[in-house]
C-alpha cells in the first residue's frame, strides 16, 4: 500500500492514526527492562525481533517470563516456533519460556493468545518486542485482547531497534513502505473493534501514567 491510497481517510481519522502512534511510542521504552514479562509477537521473518527480546532476556533474570507468539506458515519466511529455533538464536534460559504452536495467521490471533497466557500465569506486566512501524497495531490489538479478557496490566512498547531503511525478508519492503498499510490496518479495525480505538487508548494511558509512574521512571511494577 501507498501513502496516496489513505487519501481516502479524512483528516480526523489519519489524526486519530497519528495520536495514537504518539501516545504508544512516547511511552519509555526503559521501562521494559523491568517487567513481568517480554512478548515477542512473528513475523514478516523478521528475526531480529526474537534475537533482541532474547538477549533481553538473557542479560536479565529479574524478568520472569517470555511469551513468543506463532507466524503465519502462509509467510515464506515463516518458522515454526519451538524451541530448537528459538535455542539457534541464542536462547539459553529456558524457564518462564512459554511458546505459541499453533499457527496465528494474523496479529488479532497472536493477541489472544498473548491475553490468554497473561490470564494463565498471573503476569502483572509486559512488553512488546517488535519493529517500530508494526508496533502501534500490535499494542492495540494487544490492549484490546487484554481488555475484552477483563486485564488491565502495564503493556510497554520495546520496539526492535532497527533502521527504516532495512527491507523487512518476507516482502523486501521497508519501514517507509509498510508503514501507510499499518495505518490503514488500524482505522479498519477501529472500525470493526478488533484494536482498541482511540478513546480506548487514551484512558488506558491515562491509567498507566498516573498508577504506574514507578515503572515507567525506571523501577520495576
Amino acid at each position: 500500500m501507498h501513502a496516496e491510497d489513505l487519501a481516502g481517510y479524512t483528516a480526523v481519522q489519519l489524526m486519530h492514526v497519528m495520536k495514537a502512534f504518539m501516545a504508544i511510542l512516547a511511552l519509555p521504552q526503559s521501562a521494559a527492562e523491568h517487567v513481568d514479562a517480554l512478548v515477542v509477537p512473528t513475523g514478516q521473518g523478521e528475526e531480529w525481533r526474537l534475537t533482541h527480546a532474547i538477549r533481553r532476556w538473557e542479560t536479565n533474570p529479574d524478568i520472569s517470563y517470555l511469551l513468543v507468539a506463532n507466524g503465519n506458515p502462509a509467510e515464506e519466511t515463516y518458522h515454526q516456533i519451538t524451541l530448537p529455533y528459538v535455542r539457534r538464536l541464542g536462547l539459553r534460559r529456558l524457564d518462564g519460556v512459554h511458546l505459541q504452536t499453533e499457527p496465528a495467521p494474523n496479529t488479532g490471533l497472536q493477541g489472544a493468545w498473548i491475553a490468554n497466557q497473561v490470564e494463565a500465569l498471573g503476569i502483572t506486566s509486559l512488553a512488546l518486542v517488535v519493529s517500530p512501524y508494526h508496533l502501534p497495531r500490535v499494542y492495540l490489538t494487544v490492549l484490546k485482547a487484554l481488555s475484552r479478557s477483563g486485564i488491565r496490566v502495564p503493556l510497554i512498547p520495546d520496539p526492535v531497534p532497527v533502521s527504516p531503511d532495512t527491507p523487512a525478508p518476507e516482502t523486501q519492503a521497508t519501514a517507509y513502505d509498510l508503514l501507510p498499510g499499518e495505518a490503514e490496518r488500524i482505522l479498519t479495525y477501529m472500525a470493526k473493534d478488533w484494536v482498541a480505538t482511540l478513546e480506548e487508548l487514551q484512558r488506558y494511558l491515562q491509567w498507566l501514567w498516573s498508577d504506574h509512574k514507578q515503572l515507567l521512571s525506571g523501577a520495576r511494577a
